[in-house]
């Protein structure tokens, strides 16, 4: 399904009429200019989460910056050990789009499970890297999953998992941890983008090289796949309006490229509004 016919139909439904259509045709709105959350110089503005390490601790300098990318990698590593890695931007945010722009690299470093081959993410509605316990191994949050192809098999990426969290799709609470989603396979070291559209507590959409791929409600804490937590994170039920962004770590080489934010908050409570100007952002 193409971006406009999706936004259309999918997002705001009826509030994109008839008049709004032809208006946009006629004037594209003024959208809000990206907020470059990786610099390409360095990651001052990241605070890194690493399993079996104290919040701000780049373990073997896990997350770098080099030749204008910002990259992830294991040289510095004995064995994978299950020491998942979290880099979390500083700020959180609510009503927003995502943009990255990726690729996979190198070898799975050794002791890296079977399934994190090719493996990533970007963890949206996250919880403050600075409530996560030492020796957790994901935050609570929204994953929008990250995954290569390996050049034979299809495999989908922009899938949807829940480290703690549930959603809601087609009106029922979805539990399972994983959910594929409709995208193509991507093989080898190209450079993939990867959208993520998310509305508060209401609409988070995955969109891969302009196409819609997955969309779910209601992202919320609850369920299991995550440990240990502090309890008091752990507040199951509660609807996620916001939260701090993550890139992962997972035992596989992966560079970053663009990480860029386009904030919608502006428009959250002007419905027509909102709708134009993330039309005009996707098609970008």
């Amino acid at each position: 399904m193409k971006i406009k016919s999706a936004i259309a139909t999918l997002i705001l439904g009826p509030l994109f009429s008839c008049s709004a259509t032809s208006q946009v045709a006629t004037k594209a709105p003024e959208a809000p200019k990206p907020i470059q959350l990786f610099n390409g110089k360095d990651i001052k503005d990241w605070t890194p989460k690493i399993r079996l390490h104290e919040v701000g601790d780049n373990y073997a300098n896990t997350f770098r910056v080099e030749d204008g990318l910002l990259k992830v990698r294991y040289d510095g590593y004995d064995d994978f050990n299950q020491q998942y890695g979290h880099l979390a931007f500083n700020k959180p945010y609510g009503y927003y789009i995502l943009r990255l722009e990726y690729r996979f690299v190198g070898e799975q470093t050794k002791g890296g499970e079977g399934w994190a081959w090719s493996n990533s993410g970007a963890m949206l509605h996250g919880q403050d890297p600075k409530t996560m316990l030492k020796d957790q191994d994901f935050p609570i949050s929204i994953e929008g999953q990250l995954l290569g192809g390996d050049g034979k098999n299809e495999r989908t990426t922009s899938n949807l998992c829940t480290p703690g969290t549930n959603v809601v799709i087609k009106d029922k609470l979805f539990t399972p941890h994983c959910l594929s989603s409709k995208s193509k396979t991507y093989h080898g070291d190209q450079w993939v983008t990867a959208d993520f559209l998310v509305l508060g507590d209401s609409l988070m959409q995955h969109i891969v090289e302009g196409e819609l791929v997955l969309e779910y409600n209601k992202p919320q804490i609850g369920g299991a796949n995550v440990g240990p937590v502090d309890p008091k994170q752990k507040e199951d039920g509660k609807l996620l309006k916001e939260g701090y962004i993550y890139l992962q770590s997972e035992s596989h080489p992966i560079d970053f490229r663009k990480v860029e934010l386009y904030d919608l908050s502006a428009y959250k409570d002007n419905e027509g509004k909102l709708t134009e100007v993330v039309n005009t952002i996707l098609k970008r």
